[in-house]
Protein backbone atom coordinates (compact mmCIF):
# COMPACT_ATOMS: atom_id res chain seq x y z
CA UNK A 1 0.00 0.00 0.00
CA UNK A 2 1.74 3.56 -1.02
CA UNK A 3 2.58 6.18 1.89
CA UNK A 4 0.32 9.17 0.71
CA UNK A 5 2.22 12.03 0.87
CA UNK A 6 1.73 15.12 2.97
CA UNK A 7 4.50 17.35 2.39
CA UNK A 8 5.62 18.49 -0.95
CA UNK A 9 9.12 20.77 -1.55
CA UNK A 10 8.77 24.07 -2.90
CA UNK A 11 9.79 22.12 -6.46
CA UNK A 12 7.21 19.18 -6.02
CA UNK A 13 4.47 21.50 -5.09
CA UNK A 14 5.36 24.07 -8.82
CA UNK A 15 5.16 20.93 -10.54
CA UNK A 16 2.08 19.55 -9.15
CA UNK A 17 0.88 23.28 -9.66
CA UNK A 18 2.27 23.74 -13.21
CA UNK A 19 3.88 26.51 -11.89
CA UNK A 20 7.67 27.89 -11.68
CA UNK A 21 9.48 27.63 -8.10
CA UNK A 22 9.50 31.24 -7.98
CA UNK A 23 5.88 31.14 -7.88
CA UNK A 24 6.13 28.87 -5.06
CA UNK A 25 8.28 31.55 -3.04
CA UNK A 26 6.20 34.60 -4.37
CA UNK A 27 3.47 32.80 -3.11
CA UNK A 28 4.43 31.29 0.64
CA UNK A 29 6.19 35.19 0.98
CA UNK A 30 2.74 36.71 0.56
CA UNK A 31 0.89 34.21 2.74
CA UNK A 32 -1.22 33.31 0.07
CA UNK A 33 0.21 29.81 0.24
CA UNK A 34 0.50 28.33 3.68
CA UNK A 35 4.38 26.67 4.19
CA UNK A 36 5.93 24.58 7.63
CA UNK A 37 10.07 25.60 8.60
CA UNK A 38 11.21 21.52 9.48
CA UNK A 39 14.52 23.04 10.31
CA UNK A 40 16.18 24.51 7.65
CA UNK A 41 13.75 23.62 4.85
CA UNK A 42 10.34 24.55 4.13
CA UNK A 43 7.58 22.33 2.99
CA UNK A 44 3.87 22.94 1.84
CA UNK A 45 1.68 20.56 3.14
CA UNK A 46 -0.78 18.73 0.62
CA UNK A 47 -3.78 20.02 2.63
CA UNK A 48 -2.26 23.26 1.94
CA UNK A 49 -1.82 22.94 -2.17
CA UNK A 50 -5.82 21.63 -2.08
CA UNK A 51 -6.72 24.81 -0.38
CA UNK A 52 -4.74 26.94 -2.43
CA UNK A 53 -6.16 25.42 -5.70
CA UNK A 54 -9.62 25.14 -4.39
CA UNK A 55 -9.25 29.09 -4.06
CA UNK A 56 -8.35 29.23 -7.52
CA UNK A 57 -11.35 27.41 -8.92
CA UNK A 58 -13.72 29.46 -6.57
CA UNK A 59 -12.32 32.57 -8.08
CA UNK A 60 -12.46 31.76 -11.85
CA UNK A 61 -15.99 33.06 -13.25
Amino acid sequence: MPIEELMFTPEEAAESLGVGRSTIYDLMRLKRLNSVRIGRSRRIPATALREFAERLTDSTP
